[in-house]
């Protein structure tokens, strides 16, 4: 019989066995029942918040546009009280200590021809205020349009549009705009998208552990490879729970899209399709594949997955190593540390990723080697998993040591 019809056999057999079982079906609507839930009550709150906060917002107007943003203001929901001030943008750490709800704005021509204007806020700025800022927008293009003549390159600068960034007003202005980069949401939307993935698929990937031990427990492994071999049950396995894992991601997505879209009027379809998102799924995919290779042959050495104590949770701490090194690559995602991390087989899929978000210019050299040494890894680690599975899942009696493993794998 083909081999690949065997895998593909107990990959569907996988798949319907997990969507039969209640517990399963129990965590993958309510998981992400819990974090609408969360959203919404979050919503209710900042909404109840906006109607009490009133947003003091001083604006230096050197383009002559208060009126205009007077009316713009008048016209909206918002509950800012706009002010006229001559101060000099330097001294506007020193008004905004001790002060809440506060906001100065500097407008001049250079600003507003240059498509970046800074924003300097106080602390504790209520969180719907950076959505609010987009009022602004209508009256600065307007100043814009009226201030440059219609050649092709002006309407190159209109179509760049405006950005605010929040300052803080203790920070050198350059190094925030230069963190920032102009097509932050370009990357940060795309990146979101391929973490969900990479998180979701990976951690349905660590049931192939508890699955692997199980099935040797009961003694159903030996049925199964009465027909199939260990190789196309390790394989099986490894595809069944990827299909899981995208089940479980495309339930996520409808229950919290709607209420991305609703929320925050972001047009989600324009910022994923594009190539960006392809290279961020692959990273989701080389993860996943890396680890459910780890944890399927680790699970069959396992001969009673309650005596495995210390060790299991030490395997399922794998996929989050990434995490020591967010501290290092955001601060400097070009630095030695955030390189490291990159070529590390087991933290370059979830450090790449990062980075990629942070970064306004990728690194395609970097990319390009990180994702050969992944590829190669997952190649010896698929190899070395095959040898560990075809011979611990039909030992019984206790967990394989480290040295018997090193025998299998030499073997």
């Amino acid at each position: 019989m083909n081999p690949m019809h065997n895998v593909i056999k107990i990959a569907r057999w996988e798949i319907k066995r997990n969507l039969k079982n209640k517990t399963f079906l129990f965590g993958l609507f309510l998981t992400p029942a819990i974090f609408l839930g969360f959203m919404l009550l979050g919503a209710f709150f900042t909404d109840s918040d906006s109607e009490d906060e009133a947003i003091q917002l001083f604006i230096q107007d050197e383009a002559n546009i208060l009126p205009l943003i007077e009316d713009t203001v008048k016209e909206s929901d918002t509950s800012w009280k706009i002010h006229e001030t001559e101060i000099d943008e330097s001294e506007v750490a020193t008004e905004l200590e001790d002060t809440e709800n506060t906001a100065y704005l500097f407008l001049n021509s250079e600003k507003i021809q240059k498509g970046t204007i800074q924003i300097y806020t106080s602390e504790d700025m209520p969180t719907f205020f950076s959505d609010q800022l987009r009022l602004l927008e209508g009256p600065i293009q307007v100043a814009k349009m009226n201030e440059l003549g219609l050649s092709e390159e002006q309407l190159n600068s209109l179509a760049q549009g405006i950005q605010f960034v929040e300052v803080d007003a203790n920070e050198q202005t350059g190094e925030t705009e230069e963190a920032l980069g102009a097509n932050f949401l370009d990357r940060l939307i795309p990146g979101v998208f391929g973490g969900i993935i990479m998180f979701s698929i990976v951690m349905t990937g660590m049931a192939i552990f508890q699955s692997a031990s199980q099935e040797k427990k009961d003694k159903i492994a030996e049925i199964l490879l009465s027909s199939v071999t260990p190789g196309e049950l390790m394989q099986g396995k490894i595809i069944g729970y990827f299909v899981l894992g995208l089940i479980q991601v495309t339930v996520f997505l409808i229950f919290i899209l709607p209420f991305v879209v609703w929320r925050f009027d972001i047009p989600l379809l324009s910022y994923l399709l594009v190539p960006e998102t392809l290279l961020f799924v692959g990273l989701a995919i080389l993860s996943y594949l890396l680890f459910a290779s780890i944890f399927v042959g680790i699970g069959a050495t396992m001969s009673d997955i309650s005596t495995a104590g210390n060790f299991q949770g030490f395997v399922m701490m794998l996929p989050f190593l990434p995490f020591i090194f967010i501290g290092p690559v955001l601060s400097d995602p070009n630095g030695l540390w955030a390189q490291v991390g990159t070529y590390i087989p087991i933290t370059s899929p979830g450090v790449l990723l990062i980075r990629l978000i942070v970064l306004e210019e990728w690194p395609w050299i970097e990319i390009i080697i990180a994702l050969v040494i992944l590829i190669v890894s997952i190649w010896i680690v698929m190899k070395l998993a095959g040898k560990i599975f075809q011979v611990g899942i039909l030992m019984y009696g206790k967990n394989a040591t480290p040295k018997e493993i090193w025998k299998w794998i030499r073997a």
